[in-house]
């Protein structure tokens, strides 16, 4: 799901509370997660993963996504010796959840807050976030900052405290823009309620999501993708210095991005800064499948930098 976010009308609206935003886990409440290969994994002898302050990588998918999405990535860091989860959020990917029936942002985030709580007392993972993916990411260095060594946002928001991905969207972006006209919204409770979920418009992925993909991963996306739950956009994030702060950020730019554009994912990077931002050119919303090895590239060189200390 990307920023341009519009809003429907809401009756009741001015009741919307303030709450916490989502994270991913693995699917049906397992996660689908692999065990590196050997230090220099298949065909990649120039990556050493000796030395790091971890070699354990955990994905989340952005909105309407799923585990699914980083299969190449997934495939790329294990050759490369890496350890690597990819999680779907609660009723995202194989999770077997109603998306309409979703009420909060910790609720949709539990798989990827589940799997942290799970991690050994000095494990700690570079958790990665793409689209939405952000806010669950940010939820989650909230919760678990010492469990999160670093975080790195693919084209991702970057709520700040207090804001929901409602107010960073609607703030920012105005006009009819193709996220508004692919958003379908739906009311399993009725129209007179809230919506409770988003679809999007299948005639109009192409151009939003994956206007430099290969044919091969739309055709995948497009009989893989889910709702998105609309309550998590409306909740505001309750982020601190103490535990978000702590934790590293990096931000990864994709310039070819038709659903969250080079301009807004600049501006919500430069009002909460990360330590280092990356850019990935040629690469549309969906990097994982338009440019995987930049991607790689990227995420390899972040997991290289020294811990701070």
């Amino acid at each position: 799901m990307g920023p341009s976010l519009t809003a429907p009308r809401l009756p009741g609206a001015h009741r919307v509370r303030s709450t916490v935003v989502p994270s991913v886990e693995g699917a049906g409440g397992s996660n689908r997660g692999c065990r590196g290969a050997p230090a220099h994994g298949r065909g990649r002898p120039d990556i050493s993963i000796e030395g790091l302050e971890t070699n354990h990588f955990v994905l989340v998918h952005g909105g309407g996504f799923g585990a699914w999405c980083w299969y190449k990535t997934i495939s790329l860091l294990k050759d490369g010796g890496f350890r690597v989860n990819a999680i779907d959020l609660t009723g995202s990917g194989v999770h077997a959840f109603d998306s309409n029936n979703i009420t909060s942002l910790s609720q949709y985030v539990e798989p990827v807050t589940n799997f942290l709580k799970n991690l050994g007392d000095k494990d700690k993972v570079i958790l990665v976030g793409h689209d939405f993916g952000g806010a669950c990411i940010s939820h989650a260095m909230e919760e678990f900052p010492s469990k999160i060594a670093k975080a790195v946002f693919v084209s991702a928001a970057t709520p700040m405290n207090g804001q929901s991905i409602l107010d960073m969207f609607t703030n920012q972006v105005g006009g009819d823009d193709l996220m508004r006209r692919a958003q379908i919204f739906q009311y399993a409770n009725g129209k007179d309620q809230p919506p409770t979920s988003i679809d999007l418009d299948k005639s109009l992925l192409d151009d939003l999501l994956f206007n430099q993909s290969p044919g091969k991963d739309v055709a995948l996306a497009s009989v893989s993708m889910r709702s998105i739950p609309f309550a998590p956009v409306l909740e505001k994030l309750s982020l601190s210095p103490k535990n978000y702060g702590s934790v590293r950020r990096f931000y990864v730019e994709t310039t070819d991005d038709n659903a969250i554009p080079l301009p807004l994912q600049q501006s919500m990077h430069t009002s909460n800064p990360p330590e280092r931002v990356f850019q990935i050119k040629g690469s549309d919303h969906s990097p994982f499948f338009s440019k995987p090895q930049a991607l790689h590239r990227h995420l390899v060189e972040i997991s290289k930098i020294p811990a701070l200390g």
